[in-house]
């Protein structure tokens, strides 16, 4: 029975683990492969403590980014409603479409935030009138905006 070696990566290795996991490997391949190449180092108490120091710091960061995007969040919705003017033909119509850019730009006008035009979700929009539009600024944070289309 071949005792199995705890290793923590220092970089990605395919099919094996991500930078920063702890992983258990032959001792062979810990000895002559991962640790000379500097890929791993053994687990010992300290170098374990490391890892949860990184892993609390990214934590901590990702918990900020977070409310970052609660709080853009929080001012689109306070602003409300934002207003994109469109020539107009018969029946209200308008030419061309509202694109997720000319609403990014109207964001980045209004409130000097940059918003990524791909994070957009808009319905289709081809009269004047009032629209709802989702703005994707975090993938657990979505905040839902109003549109109006009106007539230059």
């Amino acid at each position: 029975m071949v005792k199995r070696v705890q290793l923590v990566l220092n970089q990605d290795v395919n099919k094996l683990g991500k930078a920063g996991d702890l992983v258990e490997v032959a001792p062979g391949y810990a000895r002559n492969f991962l640790v000379p190449k500097g890929i791993g180092l053994v687990a010992t108490t300290g170098i374990l403590k490391q890892v949860e120091r990184r892993k609390e710091k990214e934590r901590q960061r990702l918990i900020e980014i977070k409310q970052q995007a609660e709080a853009r969040k929080t001012a689109l919705e306070t602003i409300g409603r934002f207003t994109i003017r469109k020539q107009v033909g018969e029946n209200e119509a308008i030419f061309g479409t509202v694109t997720a850019q000319e609403v990014a730009d109207l964001i980045e006008e209004a409130t000097s935030q940059e918003v990524d035009r791909r994070g957009i979700t808009l319905p289709e929009i081809s009269q004047l009138g009032f629209y709802k539009a989702e703005v994707k600024l975090h993938p657990e944070v979505t905040a839902l905006i109003e549109i109006q289309v009106a007539s230059n």
